[in-house]
């Protein structure tokens, strides 16, 4: 129970590590609010989350839009008696080379993925500030700090996301609200689904996962979920502006 009685807020919690997240939270005892652009596995995460005993609503939302962000804080906050924790998980994958990646695909990782955390964290951060607190986490990636062939775009959206961590730490600090973010590597999860198409397909990201992952295998969301909790939890409660990197040892 970690997270007894905290209030979260968690975008992109319809699959993957979104929702084993919402789900990891309930288990600790937060209350949670799911929101996604999918409402049917939105909808399907909550249900699962009360069927075990666990408080969670769900909320749609486009996060590229900052009317339906604000909308979501003002809601979930609402629903939840409060806000403690903002996880800023939802995000977009593109890939290819440079020179054939076209504005369109640039822009969407760019409006999903960096401007989604601002949107988030411009209008959560008012109300952590009038509780005297909270923990706001935010998802990066292992290609922000590393890259890799064909990632370029997205490597770029996702290391806007750390740079934006570590400047908004500081400033939040003196509020009691912590800001960290987490860079998962390979994960077996369907985000990925356009770097494997790019790489040529399952068979082959298999053998290149084996060959650069020191573990030899994909990570799950179960692996990333509990970290997520730590940054969340009173556990972290003197760790701010840090990257986290879960990669089975490639950084």
């Amino acid at each position: 129970m970690q997270l007894e009685g905290k209030r979260a807020i968690i975008t992109g919690a319809a699959t993957g590590i979104g929702a084993v997240t919402a789900q990891m939270f309930a288990r600790e005892g937060a209350s949670v609010v799911v929101a996604d652009i999918n409402e049917e596995s939105g909808q399907r995460t909550v249900e699962e989350i009360r069927d075990q005993g666990g408080a969670a609503h769900f909320v749609r939302t486009d996060v590229s839009n900052e009317n339906d962000v604000e909308a979501l804080i003002k809601q979930g906050t609402d629903a939840l008696g409060g806000l403690d924790i903002l996880f800023n998980n939802a995000g977009a994958q593109r890939s290819g080379p440079i020179t054939e990646f076209d504005q369109t695909q640039w822009d969407l990782l760019m409006a999903v993925n960096p401007r989604s955390c601002f949107f988030g964290v411009k209008h959560a951060v008012p109300v952590l500030r009038a509780q005297g607190g909270g923990s706001i986490i935010n998802m990066a990636s292992l290609a922000a700090v590393k890259g890799g062939a064909g990632l370029t775009a997205y490597a770029a959206s996702k290391g806007a996301i750390v740079a934006f961590t570590k400047a908004l730490a500081p400033e939040l600090a003196p509020h009691g609200i912590r800001v960290n973010c987490v860079c998962p590597g390979w994960i077996d999860t369907p985000f990925n689904r356009p770097a494997i198409d790019y790489m040529g397909g399952p068979e082959e990201q298999e053998r290149v996962v084996k060959k650069i992952v020191p573990m030899g295998r994909q990570g799950k969301p179960e692996e990333i979920a509990p970290i997520v909790v730590y940054l969340a939890s009173d556990g972290s409660s003197y760790m701010t502006g840090q990257a986290l990197v879960v990669d089975g040892g490639v950084y």
